[in-house]
């Protein structure tokens, strides 16, 4: 799927040469940005880092109920 970004020129020349210096190019860049854009706000890139995601969800929730049952059971 292709979208349009726009940079100003001086940040696109910028961007270019980044690339150019890391020998790769500006979709690597772009992918790579994204990725750990991602990655900071918690969202799953593919299948694979979904699941890992809702196993240390269901861990923590699995941990947080048997906290709570062993506290309601201390209390009688």
């Amino acid at each position: 799927m292709r979208k349009l970004i726009e940079f100003d020129d001086d940040t696109f020349a910028k961007l270019k040469q980044l690339a150019r210096d890391r020998m790769g190019t500006f979709q690597e860049l772009a992918d790579e940005a994204f990725a750990d854009l991602m990655k900071k706000h918690g969202i799953p890139l593919d299948l694979r880092d979904a699941l890992k995601k809702s196993a240390r969800e269901t861990g923590k929730s699995a941990a947080s109920e048997a906290k709570t049952a062993g506290k309601a059971g201390k209390k009688k």
